[in-house]
């Protein structure tokens, strides 16, 4: 038999088992195409983590944007909120005021700010010793008030108007003073060592009144506070144009309790200042008696 021959069948195919590729071929073949597999199935897997972080980004700053524009939003009704509650808490609440005067020094001093608890005597009765701002108009004349000139434009007079608000600024309107007399007390000047008297009693005022106040004291009364009217004076006795001045006035000197703003409680400012108004021990003396 011819060499060619031996590698034919009996018809002279190609025998299978020759033809058929080995295993080393078949699981080369097999290799390559699953690690075409695995490389492609890699790449689709980074492009769709790369979209999805592309897409969670996009989101993320859609949602910042969002945020910002419902802030600006919401800003005007913010700041309409605040003002409304700035209006009912100094109309009903509290209110700050600006000291403009010495009649109450060293108690109070030129520049303080005190707080005034506007609530409090919707709860009880004023005490004597306390001290309170009220509304001068129609029985109180003083020389002393604080003018405010009229705004020169409306920029003027709006900062003005806030700063009146905020305590930082005189209102030109309203007083603060002691209360010295209630409603039906008699009150006159003076005792043996020039001290004031309510009701036949003394008051030990040296603790808090400006020094030299008690030997300024001048003869008034007796005095009857009129119903519904308070009897008022300043700490800085010599210099406060208080109910002792304006007995020629309506009420006698006295003041309407319904002038009463309300009870100067604290000291806001300066901080070096701050601090509660208390009654003086004197008054409390004065009523246990």
């Amino acid at each position: 038999m011819d060499e060619d021959e031996k590698g034919l069948g009996t018809d002279g195919v190609q025998d299978e088992d020759s033809a058929r590729p080995g295993p080393e071929e078949q699981g080369s073949a097999t290799g390559s195409q699953t690690h075409d597999g695995l490389g492609a199935s890699g790449v689709s897997e980074a492009e769709d983590q790369e979209s999805e972080e592309r897409a969670e980004a996009a989101m993320s700053k859609s949602q910042s944007s969002a945020k910002k524009g419902s802030f600006w939003k919401e800003l005007p009704i913010l700041i309409v909120i605040a003002l409304v509650l700035a209006f009912v808490i100094r109309t009903w609440l509290m209110q700050a005021f600006y000291i403009p005067s010495t009649s109450m020094e060293n108690t109070l001093l030129v520049g303080d700010r005190v707080l005034v608890n506007k609530v409090v005597y919707q709860i009880r009765d004023i005490e004597r010793g306390e001290v309170i701002v009220f509304n001068g108009d129609g029985s109180w004349d003083d020389p002393n008030t604080v003018e405010i000139p009229e705004p020169t434009n409306p920029v003027s007079g709006a900062f003005t108007w806030v700063q009146q608000q905020l305590g930082a600024a005189p209102s030109g309107k309203e007083y603060i003073k002691r209360v010295i007399g209630l409603p039906g007390d008699t009150v006159e000047c003076c005792d043996e060592q020039n001290r004031l008297l309510v009701n036949g009693e003394p008051l030990d005022e040296e603790a808090y009144l400006y020094p030299g106040s008690v030997e300024s004291h001048t003869e008034f009364g007796p005095i009857e506070v009129p119903e519904d009217h308070l009897w008022l004076m300043g700490d800085h006795r010599a210099i406060s144009h208080d109910s002792r001045a304006n007995q020629n006035n309506p009420g006698g000197g006295s003041v309407p309790i319904d002038h009463v703003v309300g009870r100067a409680f604290v000291i806001i400012w300066p901080f070096g200042q701050a601090g509660g108004l208390s009654v003086p021990p004197a008054f409390e003396e004065l009523e246990s008696e």
